[in-house]
């Protein structure tokens, strides 16, 4: 199975998946943004979240979780710049992208809920059942979070569609590239953690300091 596969009428990996005009726009949408290891990262993160859900017999929009899952990480890519930490971006790009789709004011919410906070599980997985099992399957392909509740055939197969490409080495490349263009945006979220690992001379701007320095009188 190659990179450019889309939706079709046939599992994909094995894995059944909804087929919606909307879903393949948007999986033709982020490839056009994302490199091949980050393209195949979202395809396999909906995917493993499609898994968890089943096996979690969990009641939750499917279109939306794909939509969202597909989409998370294009606030990373160069086509999506901003102000904001990337999630934020992405999620704002997600959003402009399903605009005048017919989605409702409350679908759209859940896909940029699902972007914005996917970085941030201890959020993420206390909110809908569309955030928490996007982040879930996010968080497996990232880390290997919740791995040994999926059967390691499905996961063989899902990895092999979409192969990781070197992804540890390329995401740490893309998360340092927004800590070194875009410092202030990364004190909140995971890039911190990027930088202070990978990127020489940084600091994170301290949330300690922030109280210490307000400019009122005790």
């Amino acid at each position: 199975m190659k990179n450019e596969m889309v939706v079709s009428n046939e599992p994909i990996a094995g894995v059944n998946v909804p087929d919606t005009p909307l879903i393949t726009a948007a999986i033709e949408y982020a490839q056009r943004l994302s490199e091949p290891y980050l393209f195949n990262h979202a395809m396999r993160s909906w995917l493993f979240a499609e898994l968890i859900g089943g096996a979690q017999r969990m009641a939750y929009d499917r279109e939306v979780v794909a939509i969202g899952t597909i989409l998370h990480d294009i606030g990373l890519t160069a086509g999506v710049p901003g102000p904001n930490r990337f999630e934020v971006n992405g999620a704002n790009a997600a959003l402009s992208f399903i605009k005048g789709r017919g989605l409702s004011d409350r679908r759209a919410q859940l896909i940029w809920d699902l972007v914005a906070l996917n970085s941030t599980p201890s959020l993420a997985l206390h909110k809908e059942p569309e955030v928490a099992v996007g982040t879930m399957g996010i968080g497996l392909d990232y880390g290997g979070f919740g791995l040994d509740a999926l059967k390691p055939g499905d996961i063989d197969r899902i990895v092999r569609a979409f192969p990781r490409l070197k992804m540890k080495d390329r995401f740490t490349a893309a998360c340092c590239r927004v800590v070194i263009e875009r410092p202030g945006t990364s004190h909140d979220n995971f890039l911190r953690d990027f930088g202070e690992r990978f990127v020489p001379g940084y600091k994170a701007v301290s949330t300690v300091d922030m109280l210490m320095n307000a400019p009122f009188d005790e």
